[in-house]
């Protein structure tokens, strides 16, 4: 199963663009090292600041863009990361080991698999259960 895995941080000057210390930034690279070279890491990137993304919300069938940044009430992801995991409790497991700095939280989100199931019958393309092009068979 797969999870998607939210870093928010619970520092609100991240939003004005400040860099994160160059240790937190070493620890992060070597947590996600660990996670590649156990297969559990599908993707990750940092996020740009708010200020430079927009939130469309939907109503009466018209959407209205909202340029960023965005309340600082709001929860503002700066990193993601894409998780290939056995069970919620590996993902539990793997998001304790996080080197988050104080009052981060991590959210994990398990990926629903039916829009991919609906594209592979769809598609008539063999897919993985990651989404990746199946193997051809020999």
């Amino acid at each position: 199963m797969r999870f998607l895995v939210f870093l928010i941080p619970g520092d609100p000057q991240v939003e004005s663009g400040k860099l994160p210390d160059p240790r937190g930034v070493a620890a992060m690279m070597k947590y996600n090292q660990a996670l590649a070279n156990a297969g559990v890491l599908l993707g990750t990137d940092g996020l740009q600041p708010s200020a430079k993304g927009a939130r469309i919300r939907f109503a009466g069938g018209r959407a209205t863009v909202s340029d960023g940044p965005f309340a600082a009430a709001d929860p503002i992801a700066t990193t993601y990361w894409l998780w290939q995991v056995n069970s919620k409790q590996e993902a539990v497991d793997w998001a304790s080991r996080c080197p988050a700095g104080d009052g981060d939280v991590l959210e994990l989100r398990q990926v629903s698999e039916l829009g991919l199931r609906a594209l592979r019958r769809t598609s008539g393309r063999r897919t993985g259960r990651d989404g990746r092009p199946a193997r051809p068979r020999r």
